[in-house]
This record gives structure tokens, C-alpha cells and sequence, in this order.
């Protein structure tokens, strides 16, 4: 998808998509051509969504005859070699990119007028086969009329195809345009839409084209269900039987319905549930657990899925009210009683299967909190007998555990984004688990072993990829290969296949579109699938450091970008330079990342405001009624515990307040319905009290600009922006940009963060790092406004109320206790007070002792200054817009 800020001026003069796939495994490039035809810079994204389980392997940028191309390197070495060419002052970006049910892979490029610009990405993928059929989904999302848009796949099967089909996936609009040319073992499928077809009417100037294009098609196969393939040396044994009786099924549904479930993803999960009851068979048992802190049983035992059952279960979940806490591990231990109890009592189907599918949202908060135990008990009660599959809803899950406890227990898991597409997601993903039972069944294993020497005979698990490779050593090799076991309930399928070696390698070699590497690029995708699923079930912590330092080595070996290498993109004169990276924890970042570069201008910190970046200026203490016009202090912030200093531009004055919050607590900086932004801070504690007063900070600010759909949390931590369901992270030890719909968040390592709304505002958090071991204080954040920021004038919070500066008169001056604090009265907006005259510090320029701003001190957390009371300020969420007080 290619999002621009000027559309009439930024021409797609190219949109193309070429795909091959060669065996079931599929070579994917995306490519887009633009210019910017405006009189000035334009930015562009970029925004490529790649199928889960897909290894991004290439991608190459064009601007303007300035090719980048990527290399693949371990991680923290990709990092380091990043941070240098920062330190350089080289041009330098980020692209962050997050493995859930469809990767985003993002880059956004400030493009100069006149100048053109090529993104291209390569992916590869072993196709999936689902419901009786392989399916190829391409995203096409190019997000304007195209000059030229061309959708290529071509299938090379040597097995021979059965038939190809493409779905009227991207709509009505479409009907009769793609063309399907269909062989024995090859096929061509094209999808060439003109610029009158790509309208969504004659007259409309945006494209119709917004979706998923599909190509489903099936292979020749024989009664067996065995194929063998051997090519370069690897062989691939394909197993898909036909022709089998669906085994009877008996299912515990477990259902999340804590508090936070509540709302849209508790309505779609419903919906859902609904919908899947109904796809039960009669010859199949079932029953419902829900739980929060507490677990509820629809049905203490297993019930036939006879239609009055499944009509009972179905108002039982339109009951379901969400509230209360996350008690998965009794959840679970409940389940399996269940089950294995029915087991016990000889009330299963000896030709059944048995599973549990778990529907949640969120980490445990009540009972057993430790994820390694509730991993250990649920193994211990579940005894190898059936399979545990889950579904994460939302991104806030912890997918990592959730993927453990699933391979630990011969399951799935799967991420459900909570949104409108809720629904589809969940039936899809209970559509793959029926389909992935036969293949679990028993030992869950399937054994190969070639009749050589020196072959390596290995066991791989079975999933949804429905095949099985082992590496083969080309000399050693002899033609009658494979006897391959598994077994789907009580029955035995041995498959024994001969192959003739040479006519695959004549077949392969002949056709200009096979990829002759495809036997050694799928063995390393499913080999670096399956270590990537050891890994999470590895019992320890050095078993599991062996399986990383092996990924890692396939990956590099093998050009591909895991959780444990980056992609380095640069161009022929290593001067401009993007480090591709993927964030550890998939709650952190969860889809897409974003790239702010500006070719041929290494500039760090264009873009970012003259006041964020100012250096000490020398303010002599002046107990006058007045304080010096300093431009680089005239600024409103707050920082420490926390004190607010309010800049007056007219008056030229500074007042200060503090606020005595507790921990926890949400206040309203600015809330500006007017403009759409939101600016709200989190209260910390400190580790304990002094002087019997427990200080409070700012351990969590968030910014939020409705009419962007843009949110930025910044924590001690990370700065997370986030644009709907997509979102980037970037942690204080990084040093980089992210541009975004015009808004720019600038990372300075360890020391600040700035963010630039185009002319209109700019706001600054700055970092405060504590001792670790310190016995009472606390990492914390500060922030700074300057009032030039453009507000409307219903700006309201403890600092956007002041967008609109009140009259303050301050008189009748006379000396303090002690004298350098001299008191006065003030009166401002109908009130009459007495305030001291003080020093308050901006850390802008010495983070560490901080520089003086002399102000006028309003006692009281601003009773009298700021309207209202500072209670008024409380808001329930980090994005809310505060009531009026």
C-alpha cells in the first residue's frame, strides 16, 4: 500500500507482482515505481503485508539512479554497524517489521519534487494447504491508480495440477479480467486491470484495487498420499491423503471473558463461537469452559454436538458478561480433568481426537503467575494425550507463551487481531485445526529415512504444511528412496514411492520460471520453522541457546531475516544507510515500522524544532518581579515531582506548581478537542517515602492526534508509535527517526525524544536514568511545550489551558523566610493568593543538576492558577480527552 500526503501530485506510474511457485514453494516481488511531481518534498510509504510464516530474503531501493540494496547479518552486529554510521553522520533510518498473521514490512521515504522512486521486496513462502486445496494470497494494496498494474503467478508442479482457480477475491468490480493458461505441470495466471478497469467508478480517481488476490489450485496425487520429489541433491516427501473419513472430534472450548475482553473483541469472539458450534458434527463431543478469576463449566462432562446441545451453548455465550482478573491456569488444569476424565471412563471414541482450544487476550493476573509453571502443569495433566491450540487475541497477548504452551503440547497457536475482521480470523484459524488433526494424531511425528549411506534421517513435525523433507547428500544418493510412516488413529498409511530423478532434474532445468534453488530454500524454511518451534519448547535455557546459534546460522547462510538476524539496506557508497529490524517482543511493535530518510541530506536534525536542541544559556538570579525574556526557557514543562512551569509570553513570566498525585494516576496535559491532540502523563512512585511523603513522576507519557489516527507512548523504556493496528517501537538505546503522515518522532539515544507535527507543534520528553540499585528514586520522564505550539482555543489541561495566556497582576512584593524568597499576592482569573518567588530547573541542557528558571511558586497543586481542582485533571485512559471542569 503506497500512502502519500498529496495525492494529485504523486504519479504510480508501476505497480507489479510476480509470483512463482515452484513445488509449493512460492518466490514473491513486490515492486512500485513513483515520482513526485510536486513543487515540494513529498513523503511516501511504502507498505508491503506479507503472509505469517513468510522469510522476507531482498529488498532493493531506487531514487533517483541511487540503488540501496540489503545484506543479512546477525543482529546486534546489523546494530552496531547502524549505530556507526549515525555516529558518522551518515543519513540513517529504521525499518521495523513484526511476524503476526500478516507481517507489515514499511518504509516511508521523504521524496525531494521531481525525483523518482523504486521499492522492491522479495519474500518466499511454502504454501498452505487448507480445506483440499493449496491457496496463494497475494496482498495488492497499491493505494492509487497505477499506469501500470500487473499481477504474474506462475505454478510449476511437476506431480502434475489437478485444476487452478482464482477466486473473485478482490470484488465484483474485477469479473473477467484474470486469465488463467493451464497445463499438465505448469499454469499462468494474470491479473492486467487497465486505469479505466482499476476505478471504483468512470469518474472516481481512486482505485478499486484494495485486497487480497487468490490463486488456489491441487496437485495430481495418488491413492497413497505420498509425493516425492528429489532435486539438487535434497529431497521432498509431500503427504496429503484423500479420501479419508473425518475423525470424530472431542472439543473443550476455553473462553477468556476477563475484563478485558470486554467490548468489540468479547462481541466478535461470540459471533465466532457461534458460528463454529454450528460447524460441529454429530458424531463429535463437546462442551464450554469461561473463565476470569474464576472458571464457569457449561457442561461438567462432554456432550454429543447434537443440534439442541449446540443451540443451548450458543445462548450460553450470549450470556457472557466480561469483568474480573485472568486465572488461565486453572482454566487449563479444569479442561483436562475434563478430558481426561471422559478418557478414563471410556466415554471416547477409540478413533477420536481430542483437543483444547484456548480463546484469550491476556497474561495471567490471578492464580498461578508464573508462565513456566502453568507451562509444566498443563503438560504434566495433558500426558501427550491430546493437543492444546490457542488463539491470542489482540496485541497485548504474550504470543510467545501462548506459542510454547501449544508446541509443548502438540497444537498450534495463532494471533486473532482484535478488530472488525475478528470473526473471519477466528474461523479461519479453527478451520486450519481441524484441518491439522490427522496429522497430530498419535505420535505426532512423521519419520523419513533414505536407504543411504550418509543421508540425514531426521524427524519433523507435522502442522499445516502437510510435508516432510530430509537433506540428502547427492553422491550417496540412490533412486529408491523413502518409506514413510505416520498414523491417524488406529489406521496405518505407508506410502512407497519411487521417483525418476533425472526426469525431474530434466523437467526443473527446461522451464525458464522454476527456481532451480527450490528444494534447498524450502528445506531451510521448514528447517528454520521447526528449530524456531524447538525453541520455544526447549526445557533449557542451554538447549535453547544451541537452537538459536543454529537458527542463526541457516539464516545467514541462507539469506533470511528471523527474529535473530537484521537487514542492512545501503547504497554502492555506504553513506546512507537502514537497518531492517524486528522487535523482541511481538507486544512492543506489532506490526509495521517506518523509514524517515531524505536522499543526498544527512541532516539529524532536520525537522526537528530550534528550541529542542538548546544549549546552556547563563540566567542570573533576579528576585525582580519580572523574569529575563530567554527565549531558550521560555518554554512550559514538566519534570521532577512533578513541577509545572507555566511560560506567560505577554507578561513574561514564569509560575510554578506541583501536583501531589498517587501512583498510577492519569493527568490531562493538554486536551484539545479543537486541533484532535491529546497529551496525557502516567504517575509513577518512588521505591518508598522520605520525609513521609511518597514523591510521584512521570513514568508514562502519551500523546495522541485524532485527525492523524496517530498515537506515540513514551515510557522509560520505549517510544511506541502506533497508526490503528499497525505500530513501531524503538527502545532509548536506539538513535533514529520515524515519519509518519507528516508527524516526525525524533529518538535521541539516553537522552530525549522530540515529536514535530509538521509547522503547527513540536513537544519534547526527556529522560531521566536513575542508579538501578538506588534505594528510593525511580527512572522518570519530563516534558516540554513550547507555547508557540498552535492550539485551538478549547485547549484545556493543567498546560493547554494556558494556550489562551489570563491576565495575572502580582503586587505588594515583601521579603520571605528566608529573605531570597520573597512572597507577593497574585491575582489571576477572579482569585487573590500569595505565591514565592523561587527556582524551578529545566533539564534541557544538564539532565543531571538541571539549569535555574526563576518563577512565581502557586501553593497548593495550583489552587487558584489552574481552574479548578487538580483532581478535575484525572482521565481514565493514556488517550482520553478530559471533561471540562
Amino acid at each position: 500500500q503506497l500512502q502519500v500526503e498529496d495525492d494529485d501530485k504523486i504519479g504510480l506510474y508501476s505497480y507489479k507482482v510476480q509470483s512463482t511457485i515452484t513445488s509449493r514453494l512460492a518466490n514473491t516481488m513486490i515492486q512500485a515505481k513513483m515520482v513526485n511531481n510536486a513543487k515540494r518534498p513529498q513523503p511516501i510509504v511504502f507498505d508491503v503485508q506479507v503472509p505469517k510464516g513468510a522469510f522476507i530474503d531482498n529488498f532493493t531501493m531506487d531514487i533517483n539512479g541511487i540503488t540501496f540494496t540489503s545484506h543479512i547479518r546477525e543482529k546486534s552486529e546489523a546494530r552496531r554497524m547502524y549505530s556507526q554510521a549515525k555516529a558518522k553522520g551518515k543519513a540513517a533510518g529504521i525499518v521495523r517489521s513484526n511476524a503476526l498473521d500478516m507481517e507489515n514490512f514499511q518504509t516511508e521515504v521523504n521524496v525531494p519534487p521531481g525525483m523518482k522512486i523504486q521499492f522492491q521486496l522479495h519474500y518466499h513462502e511454502m504454501i498452505r494447504r487448507r480445506l483440499s486445496s493449496y491457496e496463494h494470497l497475494i496482498s495488492v494494496k497499491p493505494g492509487r491508480l497505477a499506469k501500470h498494474m500487473e499481477v504474474d503467478v506462475r505454478i510449476i508442479e511437476p506431480q502434475g495440477l489437478r485444476y487452478v482457480h482464482v477466486p473473485n477475491s478482490l470484488g465484483d468490480h474485477f469479473d473477467g479480467i484474470t486469465t488463467i493458461s493451464k497445463g499438465e505441470k505448469k499454469a499462468h495466471v494474470s491479473f492486467k486491470p487497465t486505469m479505466a478497469q482499476q476505478r471504483k467508478c468512470p469518474t472516481c480517481s481512486s482505485t478499486a484495487v484494495d485486497g487480497n488476490f487468490v490463486v488456489q489450485y491441487d496437485v495430481n496425487r495418488e491413492t497413497t498420499g505420498g509425493e516425492l520429489e528429489i532435486f539438487n541433491g535434497y529431497f521432498i516427501h509431500f503427504f496429503a491423503p484423500e479420501n479419508l473419513d473425518p475423525l470424530p472430534k472431542n472439543i473443550l472450548f476455553v473462553i477468556d471473558v476477563s475484563g478485558s475482553m470486554w467490548g468489540l473483541k468479547m462481541k466478535q469472539t461470540i459471533e465466532a463461537m457461534k458460528a463454529i458450534l454450528s460447524e460441529l458434527r454429530a458424531a463429535d463431543q463437546f462442551s464450554l469452559i469461561d473463565f476470569n478469576h474464576n472458571v464457569r463449566c457449561w457442561r461438567d462432562n462432554l456432550v454429543s454436538a447434537t443440534p439442541a446441545q449446540v443451540e443451548d451453548a450458543k445462548k450460553y455465550i450470549q450470556t457472557i458478561h466480561p469483568n474480573g482478573g485472568t486465572n488461565i491456569n486453572e482454566a487449563l488444569l479444569r479442561a483436562t480433568f475434563i478430558l481426561n476424565e471422559a478418557q478414563n471412563l471410556g466415554m471416547l471414541d477409540p478413533n477420536s481426537v481430542s483437543m483444547i482450544v484456548l480463546v484469550s487476550d491476556g497474561d495471567p493476573t490471578v492464580g498461578e503467575l508464573k508462565l513456566t509453571t502453568i507451562q509444566k502443569n498443563v503438560k504434566q495433566s495433558i500426558k501427550d494425550e491430546f493437543s492444546l491450540f490457542c488463539l491470542g487475541i489482540g496485541f497485548d497477548v504474550d504470543y510467545d507463551f501462548l506459542q510454547r504452551i501449544a508446541t509443548d503440547n502438540r497444537g498450534m497457536a495463532q494471533r486473532i487481531f482484535g478488530n472488525q475482521e475478528t470473526s473471519a480470523q477466528m474461523k479461519s484459524a479453527i478451520s486450519e485445526t481441524r484441518d491439522s488433526l490427522l496429522l497430530i494424531r498419535a505420535t505426532g511425528f512423521v519419520t523419513c529415512c533414505p536407504f543411504s549411506k550418509s543421508g540425514t534421517c531426521g524427524r519433523v513435525t507435522l502442522g499445516t504444511t502437510n510435508s516432510l523433507l530430509c537433506l540428502l547428500p547427492s553422491q550417496n544418493f540412490y533412486n529408491q528412496v523413502s518409506v514413510v510412516t505416520a498414523t491417524a488413529a488406529n489406521a496405518e498409511l505407508v506410502m512407497e514411492t519411487l521417483k525418476d530423478v533425472e526426469e525431474l532434474d530434466g523437467f526443473m532445468k527446461k522451464d525458464r520460471y522454476a527456481d532451480p534453488e527450490f528444494t534447498r530454500k524450502l528445506w531451510a524454511y521448514l528447517t528454520v520453522n521447526q528449530m524456531m518451534a524447538e525453541r520455544n519448547a526447549a526445557p533449557t535455557a542451554a538447549l535453547k541457546r544451541n537452537i538459536t546459534k543454529s537458527i542463526l546460522q541457516m539464516s545467514l547462510d541462507h539469506h533470511i531475516v528471523t527474529p535473530f538476524t537484521a537487514m542492512l539496506i545501503e547504497n554502492a557508497e555506504k553513506d546512507e544507510i537502514m537497518l531492517a529490524d524486528q522487535p523482541k517482543d511481538p507486544r512492543k511493535g506489532c506490526c509495521s515500522g517506518t523509514l524517515g530518510l531524505t536522499p543526498n541530506a544527512p541532516n539529524n536534525n532536520k525537522g526537528i524544532p530550534a528550541w529542542a536542541n538548546v544549549t546552556a544559556v547563563p540566567v542570573s538570579y533576579m528576585p525582580e518581579q519580572r523574569s529575563p525574556p530567554v527565549s531558550s526557557l521560555s518554554i512550559n514543562q514538566v519534570d521532577n515531582d512533578p513541577h509545572f512551569i507555566i511560560h506567560l509570553p505577554k507578561s513574561q513570566r514564569n509560575i510554578c506548581f506541583n501536583i501531589d498525585s498517587e501512583p498510577g494516576k492519569i493527568l490531562s496535559l493538554v486536551s484539545d478537542p479543537g486541533t484532535g491532540v491529546v497529551v496525557n502523563g502516567q504517575l509513577v512512585g518512588a521505591k518508598k517515602m522520605e520525609n513521609k511523603k511518597l514523591n510521584t513522576y512521570f513514568g508514562k507519557i502519551g500523546f495522541y492526534f485524532k485527525n492523524k489516527g496517530l498515537k506515540v507512548e513514551i515510557t522509560t523504556e520505549t517510544i511506541t508509535l502506533k497508526d490503528g493496528s499497525h505500530a513501531i517501537t524503538l527502545t532509548w538505546s536506539d538513535t533514529g527517526h520515524i515519519l509518519r503522515k507528516q508527524l516526525l518522532v525524533s529518538v535521541k539515544k539516553e537522552s530525549n525524544v522530540t515529536i514535530t507535527v509538521g509547522q503547527e507543534m513540536s513537544f519534547m520528553v526527556l529522560l531521566h536514568r536513575v542508579w538501578k540499585k538506588h534505594p528510593v528514586n525511580v527512572d522518570f520522564l519530563g516534558i516540554y511545550i513550547p507555547p508557540e505550539n498552535q492550539f485551538s482555543s478549547s485547549a484545556h489541561g493543567l498546560i493547554g489551558q494556558f494556550a489562551s495566556e489570563p491576565e495575572v497582576s502580582i503586587h505588594h512584593q515583601t521579603p520571605g523566610q528566608p529573605p531570597e524568597k520573597p512572597q507577593a499576592i497574585m491575582e489571576v482569573k477572579g482569585n487573590k493568593f500569595t505565591v514565592t518567588r523561587g527556582v524551578q530547573k529545566d533539564y534541557r541542557t544538564d539532565r543531571v543538576l538541571g539549569t535555574d528558571v526563576p518563577c512565581w511558586f502557586v501553593h497548593n497543586s495550583g489552587k487558584g492558577f489552574i481552574d479548578g481542582h487538580y483532581r478535575d485533571y484525572l482521565v481514565p485512559h493514556l488517550y482520553s480527552f478530559m471533561k471540562r471542569p
